[in-house]
């Protein structure tokens, strides 16, 4: 078996890094005022998606051979 967990970690966090980061721009800045004004949905999402992001090439890169 040759799964590598890095994979399926990288797609679950890209896929809530999306939706996070597309939720938070859809909604008003209103909905923020408790958050000191931050777009805490926006650029955590975007935290996600890049960290999704690494772990999906990381693992799609040849790994060592034995």
């Amino acid at each position: 078996m040759g799964l590598d967990i890095r994979l399926p970690i990288g797609l679950m966090f890209s896929l809530i890094g999306l939706l996070m980061t597309g939720y938070g721009l859809v909604t008003p800045a209103a909905l923020y005022e408790r958050s000191l004004g931050i777009n805490v949905n926006l650029w955590w999402g975007i935290v996600l998606v890049l960290f999704g992001a690494w772990m999906l090439i990381s693992s799609l890169r040849p790994g060592k051979k034995k």
